[in-house]
Parts: C-alpha cells; sequence; structure tokens
C-alpha cells in the first residue's frame, strides 16, 4: 500500500469508541454541516445523471448521504484509512437505502485504481491531515483519478497561524470546539494541535498546492470560522 497519508494522525484518531461517537460529537455543528453539504451539491450540480463519484476520507458516509438522496442514478467509492469509520457507514447506508450503490474501500486514494475515472472527487475535512510534504502527492493523487473537466471538491481547516488576525480566529474556533466538548485543558492546547498535530496551511498555501497539481483555478465557496472550502476542475 502506498500511503502519503499514513503518516498523519487519522487511521488511529478515528478508530474504536471515536468512530462510534463521531457522529452525535460533530451534531452539535450540524448547521454548519447543513450549509456546506447544501453548496457542494450545487457545485456538482451540473455533473451527469448517472455521475460516478470519489470519496476521500468519507468517514461516516455524510456527503454520499447528501448527493445520494439528491441524485438516484449517481454511484460512488468512498475509501477511509479507518475499518472502524467505515462499519459506521456501511450500517448508516443501509439504512439509509443507498448501500447497493456504494462501494466502501479501507485505505487511501492511492489505493484507489488510477484508471478509475470518476466525475467527481469530494473530501470533506480530510486534507489538514496529510502532512505538508505528503500535500502535492495527496492533490495530484486526486487529479490523476479524475476524467477531463471532472471536479474536485475539498473542505480543510486552513488558516495562517502566524497572521495577526489568527488569535480572534482561534477565539472563533475555542468556541466551536467548546461545542463538541472540547474541555479546558483541550482548549489549552488547541494552538499546539493546530500547528503541530494537525497540518493546517493557509487559505494562499492551499490554493498554490491545488495550482501546481494541475487545479488551474481553484474558487474558494464556503467558510465557516476555520473550515475552508475550494472547488476546482481538472
Amino acid at each position: 500500500m502506498t500511503n502519503s497519508s499514513a503518516s498523519t494522525p487519522a487511521q488511529s484518531h478515528f478508530n474504536g469508541d471515536m468512530a462510534g461517537r463521531y457522529d452525535e460529537r460533530n451534531s452539535k455543528l450540524a448547521d454548519i454541516a447543513a450549509n456546506m453539504h447544501f453548496l457542494i451539491r450545487l457545485v456538482l450540480h451540473d455533473l451527469p445523471t448517472d455521475a460516478r463519484i470519489l470519496c476521500v476520507g468519507v468517514g461516516t458516509g455524510a456527503e454520499i448521504l447528501s448527493l445520494a438522496h439528491a441524485n438516484p442514478g449517481w454511484t460512488f467509492l468512498g475509501v477511509d484509512p479507518s475499518a472502524a469509520m467505515l462499519e459506521v457507514c456501511r450500517d448508516k447506508l443501509a439504512r439509509a437505502n443507498v448501500l447497493d450503490r456504494c462501494d466502501l474501500v479501507v485505505g487511501y486514494v492511492e489505493d484507489v485504481e488510477a484508471d478509475a475515472q470518476f466525475d467527481a472527487v469530494v473530501s470533506v475535512l480530510v486534507a489538514h491531515f496529510v502532512g505538508r510534504d505528503d500535500r502535492p502527492a495527496f492533490y495530484q493523487s486526486i487529479r490523476d483519478r479524475l476524467k477531463p473537466g471532472g471536479y474536485f471538491v475539498s473542505t480543510e481547516i486552513s488558516a495562517d497561524l502566524d497572521a495577526a488576525e489568527f488569535p480572534a480566529q482561534l477565539q472563533n474556533w475555542e468556541r466551536v470546539q467548546a461545542l463538541m466538548g472540547a474541555t479546558p485543558e483541550t482548549l489549552r492546547t488547541l494552538p499546539d494541535v493546530l500547528r503541530n498535530t494537525l497540518c493546517v496551511l493557509s487559505p494562499l498555501e492551499t490554493e498554490n498546492l491545488l495550482r501546481e497539481a494541475g487545479f488551474a483555478r481553484p474558487i474558494r465557496f464556503f467558510q465557516a470560522f476555520l473550515i475552508h472550502g475550494w472547488h476546482s476542475r481538472k
């Protein structure tokens, strides 16, 4: 297995109990998630009625559920390094009666066959788990799996951690984390987590890396505090 994402904390972080509690923990941010998924559906609105979608870091399947209900002819491949998260995902897709349109694979984007060309690749809140040195290969691997003209939609935690306005941005992000159950101790360590555990790049860095990977015109379509979203085409 080639796994440029393997150097990140994603696999261990989302195993075991965390996988089972993931949706409950994130339910406090349902308003943000609903808007993000609504905008993703609008971005992908002109795809064919039989579009094939690759979901990278699919987690518990929120993006598949959002897109599948709105587009009954679309099919999906979801890939995630956490087998525990995929088990939760599989159960949710089955209960929503869309599992027959989905394949789920334990692994990384590099484990998806390069000639399996997709109409769109969606990666929701994933890229900040991919290390700085691995980020160019991550974006390039996604581009390689897109049809010509295919869409890439990515949302991630993004901020210039050295900017003068970052302390104020951090206060807002602390409120988000508190809603999700963060303790005073975890809030104190949040700056270190953003800088040293995750790989949080500035919006400008992210856009430059997307261009270098062959996405000529990344368009920022979403922001909710530190969460930014881009769409671009191959």
